[in-house]
Protein backbone atom coordinates (compact mmCIF):
# COMPACT_ATOMS: atom_id res chain seq x y z
CA UNK A 1 0.00 0.00 0.00
CA UNK A 2 1.45 3.33 -1.09
CA UNK A 3 0.02 6.31 0.77
CA UNK A 4 -0.01 9.97 -0.06
CA UNK A 5 -1.23 12.75 2.20
CA UNK A 6 -3.02 15.92 1.18
CA UNK A 7 -3.12 18.82 3.65
CA UNK A 8 -4.73 22.21 3.36
CA UNK A 9 -5.53 24.34 6.39
CA UNK A 10 -7.79 22.22 8.61
CA UNK A 11 -8.43 19.47 6.05
CA UNK A 12 -6.30 16.34 5.74
CA UNK A 13 -6.68 13.42 3.33
CA UNK A 14 -4.83 10.14 3.10
CA UNK A 15 -5.26 7.91 0.10
CA UNK A 16 -3.78 4.94 -1.68
CA UNK A 17 -1.43 6.48 -4.23
CA UNK A 18 -1.27 3.14 -6.04
CA UNK A 19 -4.99 3.42 -6.76
CA UNK A 20 -5.15 7.04 -7.84
CA UNK A 21 -2.51 9.64 -8.53
CA UNK A 22 -4.36 12.43 -6.77
CA UNK A 23 -7.50 12.59 -4.67
CA UNK A 24 -8.75 15.96 -3.45
CA UNK A 25 -11.64 17.31 -1.39
CA UNK A 26 -14.06 17.03 -4.33
CA UNK A 27 -13.98 13.26 -4.00
CA UNK A 28 -15.78 13.56 -0.65
CA UNK A 29 -18.52 15.89 -1.89
CA UNK A 30 -21.70 14.08 -3.01
CA UNK A 31 -22.58 17.09 -5.18
CA UNK A 32 -19.36 16.58 -7.17
CA UNK A 33 -20.42 13.06 -8.15
CA UNK A 34 -24.10 13.95 -8.56
CA UNK A 35 -23.18 16.61 -11.11
CA UNK A 36 -21.45 13.88 -13.11
CA UNK A 37 -24.37 11.47 -12.76
CA UNK A 38 -22.02 9.24 -10.81
CA UNK A 39 -23.74 8.99 -7.42
CA UNK A 40 -26.46 6.74 -6.07
CA UNK A 41 -27.79 6.14 -2.57
CA UNK A 42 -27.00 2.97 -0.67
CA UNK A 43 -29.58 1.42 1.63
CA UNK A 44 -28.80 0.78 5.28
CA UNK A 45 -26.77 2.60 7.89
CA UNK A 46 -27.52 6.02 9.36
CA UNK A 47 -27.50 7.87 6.06
CA UNK A 48 -24.57 9.62 4.50
CA UNK A 49 -23.62 6.49 2.53
CA UNK A 50 -23.50 6.49 -1.26
CA UNK A 51 -22.05 4.60 -4.19
CA UNK A 52 -19.82 6.74 -6.41
CA UNK A 53 -18.59 5.82 -9.86
CA UNK A 54 -14.99 7.04 -9.73
CA UNK A 55 -12.06 6.87 -12.18
CA UNK A 56 -10.81 3.87 -10.18
CA UNK A 57 -14.13 2.01 -10.19
CA UNK A 58 -17.23 1.88 -8.03
CA UNK A 59 -16.60 2.98 -4.45
CA UNK A 60 -18.61 3.56 -1.30
CA UNK A 61 -18.46 7.06 0.18
CA UNK A 62 -19.42 7.25 3.85
CA UNK A 63 -19.84 10.38 5.92
CA UNK A 64 -19.48 9.50 9.59
CA UNK A 65 -22.59 10.18 11.65
CA UNK A 66 -23.37 9.56 15.27
CA UNK A 67 -26.08 7.24 16.51
CA UNK A 68 -28.21 7.21 19.63
CA UNK A 69 -29.22 10.18 21.74
CA UNK A 70 -25.95 12.04 21.24
CA UNK A 71 -26.78 12.34 17.53
CA UNK A 72 -29.39 14.97 18.37
CA UNK A 73 -26.70 17.20 19.81
CA UNK A 74 -23.59 16.49 17.73
CA UNK A 75 -24.94 14.83 14.55
CA UNK A 76 -21.73 14.31 12.55
CA UNK A 77 -19.24 16.08 14.81
CA UNK A 78 -16.56 14.35 16.89
CA UNK A 79 -14.22 15.71 19.56
CA UNK A 80 -10.75 16.48 18.19
CA UNK A 81 -8.09 14.30 19.86
CA UNK A 82 -5.47 14.41 17.11
CA UNK A 83 -5.31 13.30 13.49
CA UNK A 84 -4.27 9.74 14.28
CA UNK A 85 -7.37 9.27 16.44
CA UNK A 86 -9.95 10.51 13.95
CA UNK A 87 -12.58 7.92 13.04
CA UNK A 88 -11.74 8.02 9.35
CA UNK A 89 -7.95 7.71 9.67
CA UNK A 90 -8.27 4.97 12.29
CA UNK A 91 -10.60 2.90 10.11
CA UNK A 92 -8.44 3.48 7.02
CA UNK A 93 -5.38 2.14 8.89
CA UNK A 94 -7.30 -0.86 10.20
CA UNK A 95 -8.51 -1.72 6.71
CA UNK A 96 -4.93 -1.45 5.46
CA UNK A 97 -3.91 -3.91 8.17
CA UNK A 98 -6.72 -6.32 7.23
CA UNK A 99 -5.68 -6.13 3.57
CA UNK A 100 -2.06 -6.88 4.47
CA UNK A 101 -3.26 -10.07 6.17
CA UNK A 102 -5.38 -11.09 3.21
CA UNK A 103 -8.63 -10.70 5.14
CA UNK A 104 -11.78 -10.04 3.08
CA UNK A 105 -12.69 -6.51 4.09
CA UNK A 106 -13.35 -3.44 1.93
CA UNK A 107 -10.22 -2.06 0.26
CA UNK A 108 -9.44 1.43 1.59
CA UNK A 109 -9.21 4.14 -1.06
CA UNK A 110 -9.14 7.44 0.84
CA UNK A 111 -9.99 9.03 4.19
CA UNK A 112 -10.53 12.64 5.21
CA UNK A 113 -11.15 14.77 8.24
CA UNK A 114 -12.13 18.43 8.40
CA UNK A 115 -11.31 20.12 11.68
CA UNK A 116 -13.41 22.97 13.03
CA UNK A 117 -12.20 24.17 16.40
CA UNK A 118 -12.71 21.50 19.06
CA UNK A 119 -14.53 19.18 16.65
CA UNK A 120 -14.07 17.51 13.30
CA UNK A 121 -16.13 15.72 10.67
CA UNK A 122 -14.91 12.68 8.76
CA UNK A 123 -15.39 10.68 5.57
CA UNK A 124 -14.12 7.40 4.16
CA UNK A 125 -14.01 5.98 0.64
CA UNK A 126 -13.65 2.24 0.10
CA UNK A 127 -13.85 0.04 -2.97
CA UNK A 128 -17.29 -1.48 -3.46
CA UNK A 129 -17.62 -5.26 -3.37
CA UNK A 130 -19.23 -6.00 -6.73
CA UNK A 131 -22.49 -7.93 -6.83
CA UNK A 132 -22.67 -8.38 -3.07
CA UNK A 133 -25.72 -8.76 -0.87
CA UNK A 134 -25.85 -8.26 2.86
CA UNK A 135 -26.55 -11.18 5.15
CA UNK A 136 -29.76 -9.34 6.08
CA UNK A 137 -30.82 -9.38 2.42
CA UNK A 138 -30.00 -13.09 2.18
CA UNK A 139 -32.24 -13.67 5.18
CA UNK A 140 -35.07 -11.59 3.73
CA UNK A 141 -34.92 -13.46 0.41
CA UNK A 142 -34.82 -16.89 2.05
CA UNK A 143 -31.29 -17.69 0.85
CA UNK A 144 -29.63 -17.74 4.28
CA UNK A 145 -29.02 -21.46 4.62
CA UNK A 146 -26.56 -23.70 6.44
CA UNK A 147 -23.92 -23.42 3.69
CA UNK A 148 -23.97 -19.62 3.73
CA UNK A 149 -23.88 -19.60 7.53
CA UNK A 150 -20.91 -22.00 7.56
CA UNK A 151 -18.95 -19.72 5.22
CA UNK A 152 -19.81 -16.66 7.33
CA UNK A 153 -18.61 -18.39 10.50
CA UNK A 154 -15.30 -19.28 8.86
CA UNK A 155 -14.62 -15.71 7.75
CA UNK A 156 -15.45 -14.28 11.18
CA UNK A 157 -13.00 -16.75 12.70
CA UNK A 158 -10.27 -15.56 10.32
CA UNK A 159 -10.69 -12.00 11.55
CA UNK A 160 -10.81 -13.13 15.18
CA UNK A 161 -7.64 -15.20 14.84
CA UNK A 162 -5.91 -12.05 13.60
CA UNK A 163 -7.23 -10.16 16.63
CA UNK A 164 -9.57 -7.95 14.59
CA UNK A 165 -12.48 -6.82 16.72
CA UNK A 166 -15.54 -5.56 14.83
CA UNK A 167 -17.44 -3.06 16.95
CA UNK A 168 -20.81 -3.68 15.27
CA UNK A 169 -20.93 -7.18 13.83
CA UNK A 170 -24.49 -7.45 12.54
CA UNK A 171 -26.32 -8.87 9.53
CA UNK A 172 -26.01 -5.58 7.62
CA UNK A 173 -22.21 -5.52 7.92
CA UNK A 174 -21.60 -8.94 6.38
CA UNK A 175 -21.61 -9.25 2.60
CA UNK A 176 -22.02 -12.41 0.56
CA UNK A 177 -20.97 -12.42 -3.10
CA UNK A 178 -19.83 -14.85 -5.78
CA UNK A 179 -16.26 -14.51 -4.50
CA UNK A 180 -17.14 -15.19 -0.87
CA UNK A 181 -17.91 -13.47 2.42
CA UNK A 182 -16.70 -9.98 3.37
CA UNK A 183 -16.98 -7.97 6.57
CA UNK A 184 -17.56 -4.22 6.20
CA UNK A 185 -17.91 -1.08 8.36
CA UNK A 186 -14.98 -1.27 10.75
CA UNK A 187 -15.71 2.07 12.42
CA UNK A 188 -14.40 1.88 16.02
CA UNK A 189 -12.90 -1.55 15.30
CA UNK A 190 -9.40 -2.31 16.52
CA UNK A 191 -6.74 -4.97 16.96
CA UNK A 192 -6.94 -6.85 20.27
CA UNK A 193 -5.64 -9.99 21.84
CA UNK A 194 -8.12 -12.65 20.65
CA UNK A 195 -9.71 -13.29 24.06
CA UNK A 196 -12.74 -15.54 24.33
CA UNK A 197 -14.93 -12.87 25.96
CA UNK A 198 -14.98 -10.39 23.08
CA UNK A 199 -15.02 -13.12 20.42
CA UNK A 200 -18.14 -14.60 21.99
CA UNK A 201 -19.59 -11.11 22.37
CA UNK A 202 -19.15 -10.50 18.63
CA UNK A 203 -20.99 -13.71 17.80
CA UNK A 204 -23.81 -13.00 20.23
CA UNK A 205 -24.26 -9.55 18.71
CA UNK A 206 -24.62 -11.13 15.29
CA UNK A 207 -27.10 -13.68 16.60
CA UNK A 208 -29.23 -10.95 18.17
CA UNK A 209 -29.18 -9.08 14.87
CA UNK A 210 -30.39 -12.13 12.94
CA UNK A 211 -33.14 -12.88 15.43
CA UNK A 212 -34.28 -9.25 15.37
CA UNK A 213 -34.57 -9.50 11.58
CA UNK A 214 -36.77 -12.58 11.83
CA UNK A 215 -34.30 -15.46 11.46
CA UNK A 216 -36.36 -17.49 13.92
CA UNK A 217 -39.65 -17.07 12.04
CA UNK A 218 -39.76 -20.83 11.55
CA UNK A 219 -38.98 -21.43 15.21
CA UNK A 220 -35.97 -20.42 17.29
CA UNK A 221 -35.00 -24.03 18.04
CA UNK A 222 -34.86 -24.78 14.33
CA UNK A 223 -32.75 -21.67 13.64
CA UNK A 224 -30.33 -22.53 16.46
CA UNK A 225 -29.93 -26.16 15.43
CA UNK A 226 -29.46 -25.52 11.72
CA UNK A 227 -28.32 -22.07 10.57
CA UNK A 228 -26.70 -20.90 13.77
CA UNK A 229 -25.06 -24.23 14.54
CA UNK A 230 -23.65 -24.32 11.01
CA UNK A 231 -22.18 -20.84 11.54
CA UNK A 232 -20.55 -22.00 14.78
CA UNK A 233 -19.22 -25.11 13.04
CA UNK A 234 -17.66 -22.98 10.31
CA UNK A 235 -16.14 -20.74 12.94
CA UNK A 236 -14.70 -23.66 14.92
CA UNK A 237 -13.28 -25.30 11.79
CA UNK A 238 -11.19 -22.22 10.99
CA UNK A 239 -10.39 -21.28 14.59
CA UNK A 240 -9.09 -24.77 15.38
CA UNK A 241 -7.17 -25.20 12.12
Amino acid sequence: MQEQTYNEATTAIIFDAAVSGQIGPDWFAPAFWRARDALSALAGGRGGVAVINTPVGECVLRHYRRGGLVARLLADRYLWLGAARTRSFTEFRLLEHCASLGLPGPAPVAARYVRRGLFYTADLITARVAGARTLAQCLASGTLNADVAHAVGGVIARFHRAGIWHADLNAHNILFSTVGVHLIDFDRGRVREPAAAWREGNLLRLRRSLLKLGAAAGGEDRFMSTVWQSLLDGYAQVWDA
